[in-house]
């Protein structure tokens, strides 16, 4: 066994263990490939990974610049489009797809989050856009094309609003995560309430928690489930939340990567499998942090959330997951860069 195995399965619970030997998503067979997207004048985040018809690997991901440091993602993010031979060879940047708009748009202050998948007929970047700089106004929206290199038809208002005051989605949507399932249009989401943000004391604000909005067209409207939030780890108590979900299908099941922020700690994976996409099975271990794969040098003072990988996306292959890319602060810039792991079958 391989030390980098064997620190895996130091980590995994023997109940982890048997759905790991049981899923086709393994957190045992990562195999770290490494940096990507290593800019030398910015921040690289959210990278999401699909292949085009040119036999290319394409990326579309978040990036900022350095002056605006770890915070710039919040209010002065673009979405830029770059691409690769393979997910193993270095990813050339293209152009960027998405910018803030400016003036009174939803989303005039930063373009977050993307998430690209083809949907019937067109390509969809999913992503989250602010108008203030602030997490209040966050919310999801859907630039379509119909093709990867555009160009891309941006929306005039937002794809999911917030709940009512009071509701515990009151706060933003974000984080967004999107199937389509027996011909409906799942869009998972991540939220907070205001007045649990703006009383928590600690280093995190407010307790994250999942929602589902589904829709009978990809354009919308979306209506929120009955049963949100789906995911709610708020009872265990210790702030205990999760963030940054990819869900995927396989045969009849749905299947979730997500960043655990407390569950077990801060700085792995999580995985969890849901047979009707409401109700979702006891998260387990999907991979591990930074330092069980990789020895870098120490990290510069400013990067407060180094050795953990964040916005886990999968490329997806005749419907299996084949490479996972992640966004991991760090590289030789001081900044962050995407970091991508093979999944050995």
């Amino acid at each position: 066994m391989s030390r980098r195995s064997f620190l895996l399965s130091t980590l995994l619970t023997p109940a982890a263990m048997a759905i790991a030997n049981t899923m086709r998503f393994d957190p045992k067979k990562l195999e770290p490939i490494g940096r990507n997207l290593q800019w030398k004048d910015g921040y690289v985040w959210c990278n999401s990974p699909i292949d085009g018809p040119d036999g290319k690997v394409h990326v579309f991901y978040s990036r900022w610049t350095a002056d605006r440091k770890m915070g710039g993602w919040l209010n002065g993010c673009e979405i830029a489009h770059a691409v690769a031979n393979s997910p193993e060879e270095p990813f050339e940047y293209v152009e960027t797809v998405l910018a803030p708009r400016g003036g009174d748009a939803w989303d005039a202050t930063t373009c977050h989050n993307p998430h690209i998948q083809k949907v019937d007929d067109k390509y969809c970047l999913f992503y989250m856009g602010n108008s203030n700089g602030q997490t209040n106004t966050k919310r999801i929206g859907l630039a379509t094309a119909t093709s990867l290199a555009g160009p891309w038809q941006r929306p005039d208002e937002p794809l999911l609003q917030p709940g009512d005051a009071g509701a515990w989605d009151d706060h933003c949507t974000t984080n967004p995560a999107f199937v389509k399932r027996n011909g409906k249009y799942w869009l998972f989401y991540k939220s907070w309430n205001t007045k649990d943000y703006e009383t928590t004391t600690g280093p995190i604000r407010g307790n994250r928690k999942y929602g589902v909005a589904i829709s009978s067209t990809l354009e919308g409207p979306y209506i929120k489930s009955a049963h949100n939030p789906i995911l709610d780890f708020s009872a265990r108590g210790n702030n205990e939340q999760l963030e940054d979900a990819f869900v995927w299908c396989e045969g009849k099941r749905f299947k979730m990567l997500a960043r655990d922020m407390g569950f077990y700690n801060h700085e792995v994976g999580l995985y969890l499998e849901s047979k009707d996409g409401l109700k979702w099975s006891h998260p387990e271990m999907a991979y591990a942090s930074l330092k069980e794969y990789v020895s870098e040098p120490e990290p510069p003072s400013h990067l407060k959330r180094y050795g953990r990988f964040e916005r886990p996306q999968l490329l997806i292959r005749n419907g299996r997951p084949t490479y996972l890319f992640t966004a991991a602060q760090g590289g030789p810039y001081g900044t962050s860069t995407a970091f991508i792991f093979k999944i050995n079958q």
